[in-house]
This record gives structure tokens, C-alpha cells and sequence, in this order.
């Protein structure tokens, strides 16, 4: 088992995947496993006041905006599903992948405390979290229908730090094939045009 310290930086704007806390709390925290996970989630997640309606947003940390350790597990098996079926990747050759990346890498804020869920995101100097608005087009049975998605964003040059833990050390030369995999399809939101990618380094 190995741990190593990684920082990732925005290349593009992250969008926010949170609904706000009151809908959070009916539809999504109440599958929760735990009182005290659904607790903490509506904890770290902005008041009503904070956000506009119908809007996506971060979690926060400490009064700043933040991401849960799991969008890196999300990521990551995401990054694997598309790079598998890529000929000559790391990934081609995992098999089962999903099981592998849950039961065998955890990532955390920092490994001297294991407790920690949520990763701080840090903003360049001068700048502040926006929104961004755009149309979702869906084909239904009475023709074409477009709704407006809103979602909080942190902007390029948005960084954060964590520790991974890979119990098996033969997987790192992949979960770095990953990691490079996250300058052509990141993290959040409308990823598929560019949102949330980023470029990545290890701390020493």
C-alpha cells in the first residue's frame, strides 16, 4: 500500500452537482445510509439564501466551496469505462474495474485524518464563484423539448489537494493514465464540452 499527495488545477470552469439543501435533504440524502451521513451532507451543502432556485451547486467547507472525496471515485471509473476500450491503455487490461477502484483506492483530504470527506476547493486570487446557464435538449414523443440548467461554477485555475491510497502499488502507473485522462474529460457538470477538466501533479 502507497500513499501519494496529488494536486489538481482547473484548465476550464467546474460546475456544481449538488441540488440545494431543502431538495438534497427529500429526494437524495433521505436514501442516505445513516442519520449522521444525511446530517453531514445537509450540513456542508449552502442555505437557500446563498443560491437561486432550481440551481446545482457545491458543497461547502469551512465557508468554501467543495467537492466530495467521491467525485474522484466517480472520475476514476469513468475515466477507466471510457479508457478501456481504448487498444495499448493500462486500463484495457482491468478487469471488473468498478470493484477495483472501491475496494482497493481511497482518496482523502489528507491521510492523517481519515475521517475528512470533502476537499476544499481554492480560487485564484480576485475571482469568485458564478454560474453558469445553458439549455438541456431532450427528444420526447411530442417533438423536441428544452429546459435551462444553472449550476454554481469555480473557475479555471481552481485548485484542490488530496491524498490517494493504492492498496495494490501495481495500479499506480494506472490511476496516473486516469489522471491524464482528466485534461480531455474532467469533473462536474457538461464535462463533454470541456467543463471540469484539469491538469494534475504530484506534491512532493
Amino acid at each position: 500500500m502507497e500513499t501519494r499527495r496529488i494536486k489538481v488545477t482547473l484548465i476550464d470552469e467546474m460546475l456544481g452537482t449538488n441540488p440545494r439543501a431543502d431538495i438534497h435533504e427529500k429526494f437524495i440524502s433521505s436514501n442516505a445510509p445513516d442519520a449522521e451521513t444525511r446530517a453531514e451532507e445537509l450540513e456542508h451543502l449552502p442555505t437557500d439564501e446563498m443560491v437561486k432556485n432550481e440551481m446545482t451547486v457545491f458543497y461547502r467547507q469551512d465557508g468554501q466551496p467543495a467537492m466530495a472525496c467521491y467525485h474522484m471515485y466517480g472520475f476514476f471509473k469513468s475515466a477507466c469505462g471510457f479508457l478501456r476500450k481504448v487498444k495499448g491503455t493500462k486500463s484495457e487490461k482491468i478487469k471488473a474495474y468498478k470493484k477495483i477502484i472501491d475496494g482497493l483506492i481511497k482518496v482523502y483530504p489528507d491521510k492523517s485524518d481519515s475521517s475528512g470527506r470533502y476537499l476544499t476547493l481554492h480560487l485564484p486570487e480576485g475571482t469568485e464563484i458564478g454560474n453558469c446557464q445553458r439549455p438541456l435538449r431532450a427528444q420526447t414523443m411530442q417533438g423536441e423539448r428544452v429546459a435551462l440548467a444553472n449550476s454554481e461554477t469555480v473557475p479555471a485555475g481552481t485548485w484542490f489537494e488530496c491524498d490517494v491510497c493504492v492498496w495494490d502499488d501495481n495500479l499506480w502507473d494506472t490511476v496516473e493514465e486516469w489522471l491524464d485522462y482528466g485534461e480531455f474529460n474532467g469533473l462536474g457538470q457538461w464535462r463533454s464540452s470541456g467543463k471540469g477538466s484539469f491538469k494534475w501533479e504530484y506534491v512532493s
